[in-house]
């Protein structure tokens, strides 16, 4: 499954108990459509998500992003804190796409230098870089 979204916060490297490290971040995924009165409704979709291959992408994962992620989402339920029942999706992302940055590295040369910066499967490279000049 492919989604394309905003992440909606810097991206957090966490380290496992057995040195294992995940990128945890979390996006948000706008969709509009015009009901039967013709009226437009917009709905927004968040997603906790989780990539494992490498912890570098974590530095170009900042909030405001534009993404899209190839993976698979699951469905968690719980209770919350309140007793209410909560519900969310949890996205596994194996590759990112990066198609616009959000907020400036404090170092730019931090993303430039990660390489690779996003792994896949295949060990393919897939940023993007937005680009400036419009064709219109």
């Amino acid at each position: 499954m492919n989604i394309t979204g905003r992440v909606t916060r810097d991206a957090k490297v966490s380290t496992l108990s057995n040195s294992r490290q995940v990128v945890n971040f979390s996006v948000a995924v706008n969709e509009s459509y015009r009901n039967k009165k013709g009226e437009k409704v917009e709905q927004t979709t968040f997603f906790e998500c989780a990539y494992w291959i490498s912890a570098k992408v974590a530095s170009i994962l900042t909030k405001g992003a534009l993404v899209e992620l190839a993976g698979r989402v699951s469905a968690r339920a719980w209770n919350g804190t309140d007793g209410e029942p909560r519900a969310g999706l949890n996205f596994t992302t194996s590759q990112i796409t990066l198609h616009a940055g959000g907020r400036k590295a404090e170092n730019p040369q931090e993303v430039q230098s990660a390489e690779p910066v996003v792994e896949g499967e295949n060990k393919k490279v897939a940023l993007k870089e937005p680009e400036d000049d419009l064709p219109f």
